[in-house]
């Protein structure tokens, strides 16, 4: 079984300031390393709200660092620099809309506010892409509900088998 290489990519015009804390990346780490018990790397990038930047870091971590599920954090936003989205669908050879369908849906659980967010993910390669907003407690309440669908995908483009501790997170896999 090989080590499953995630991406976590965030984006944050604040990143470029230099004094700054990623709690949202840090999220995502945190949320993934409950969920999973076999073994998996990451594979960190911070980077400013720049549509190019933020596309050639997905092509890197898809093409280069062979990277099986790639997660982003910000820019998902209505601002005019909130780019993410408009960079998955630029470097994805399909899009998975049911994955920004569900986040919204269980964000607006929790404010009015989640129609304004534009989550989304794709497939690139053998990568799937997957777009959270930028907030800490966002984040969890997102891949709480989209990632039990995240290794069944993986599975589908022959990717790493991730197993999950089912006491916090129970993957769906069909009975073979």
């Amino acid at each position: 079984m090989s080590k499953a290489r995630i991406g976590i990519v965030t984006v944050s015009d604040r990143a470029s300031a230099g004094i700054y804390e990623d709690l949202s990346g840090k999220a995502i780490i945190d949320t993934l390393s409950t969920y999973l018990t076999s073994e998996w790397e990451p594979v960190y990038r911070l980077i400013p709200d720049e549509q190019a930047q933020i596309e050639a870091t997905l092509i890197q971590l898809a093409d280069e660092e062979g990277c099986s599920l790639i997660v982003t954090t910000g820019g998902t936003g209505p601002a005019k620099r909130d780019m993410t989205p408009e960079a998955t669908e630029a470097v994805c050879d399909r899009m998975m809309p049911g994955f920004g369908e569900l986040m919204r849906a269980e964000s607006l659980k929790f404010v009015p506010t989640a129609i304004l967010s534009r989550q989304t993910a794709g497939l690139r390669g053998s990568s799937l892409i997957v777009n959270l907003p930028g907030k800490p407690k966002s984040i969890r309440e997102c891949l709480d509900v989209v990632f039990p669908a995240i290794p069944y995908c993986i599975d589908l483009m022959d990717g790493p088998y991730l197993e999950c501790d089912e006491s916090v997170i129970k993957p769906f896999r069909p009975k073979k």
